[in-house]
């Protein structure tokens, strides 16, 4: 079943689709090994880890798409994966939606912010007019090749042109097709609830430790109405961290044999990405010994 399907059926099934974040194929196997049934590609993880630079709409489509790809080529599971403003255009937009789907992704979500655009949970955005993400959403449902590619829309402009606007446009947005909606940096528990209960669409909610959100559990979620919870800087946040420290003890000591207990063995960390599967079917296309290779 491809993957886009898989998602659907998650979308119409029941209970909330929790999709931490991953930015790498390493991340991404960590995720559907703890049993998670979707994943999703952080763009600000990706700018950070991949490019270097901090999420400021430094990575390009190209870039973004490659990384999607990779990361595909390792899951079973669904990958939703952040297409930032569409990188352009309508025409940019149509492009972007068939380079994703190509990459094997489940689904999307593009967003309102001004290009360059900036993280959701930084101050100083900037949303285009409420017509032109209106096109580009047309232009993106118009786009996909495959039905069950899923299109989530994201606002910004609660913190740029307020409450009242950021509704009449996912007013606008899901009659423009948009399957899923997401609302960027809510604020309180109030307007999480609020928008839960102003919007008849599947929601998204960003999840983002140290962000503008509160930091609402999975089942409370779900309870207020919300389908999708990602959790785009969890993995990013605590690997800059663990690392940070462990360098730090490597420098101090010169030695990291006292932090074993903290790490898998190498062969775990193998596994993790498939070794014993991969050894298996090594084996299964060896040839007998003596045996002659047909022609």
């Amino acid at each position: 079943m491809r993957t886009t399907t898989k998602f659907r059926q998650l979308l119409k099934g029941p209970g909330i689709i929790q999709a931490p974040g991953a930015y790498d194929c390493l991340t991404a196997r960590l995720i559907q090994k703890a049993g998670f049934p979707a994943v999703y590609m952080t763009g600000a993880g990706t700018s950070v880890a991949q490019l270097g630079y901090p999420d400021l709409a430094l990575a390009s489509m190209t870039e973004m798409v490659q990384n999607a790809a990779i990361i595909t080529e390792t899951l079973d599971v669904p990958l939703i994966a952040d297409a930032d403003t569409g990188y352009g255009g309508v025409l940019n937009v149509r492009r972007t939606v068939r380079q994703y789907e190509r990459a094997g992704v489940a689904a999307i979500h593009i967003e309102d912010q001004e290009s360059p655009k900036r993280c959701g949970h930084l101050d100083d955005k900037k949303v285009i007019p409420t017509e032109d993400m209106v096109q580009k959403i047309r232009a993106a449902v118009d786009a996909r090749t495959d039905d069950d590619f899923t299109i989530i829309v994201r606002t910004d402009s609660i913190a740029v042109t307020g409450w009242d606007d950021a509704m009449h446009r996912c007013d606008e947005y899901a009659k423009a097709g948009a399957d899923v909606l997401f609302v960027e940096a809510l604020r309180t528990p109030e307007e999480v609830e609020r928008a839960a209960k102003n919007l008849d669409i599947p929601l998204l909610f960003n999840f983002v430790e140290s962000g503008k959100s509160p930091l609402l559990t999975a089942s409370e979620l779900e309870k207020l109405g919300f389908k999708i919870v990602i959790y785009p800087a969890s993995a990013l946040l605590s690997v800059t961290y663990v690392v940070g420290q462990v360098m730090a003890q490597l420098k101090e000591k010169g030695t990291t044999a006292h932090l074993m207990d903290s790490m898998v063995s190498l062969e775990d960390c193998f596994e993790t990405v498939g070794l014993s599967s991969m050894l298996a079917e090594d084996a299964r296309f060896a040839l007998d010994q003596g045996a002659v290779p047909s022609r």
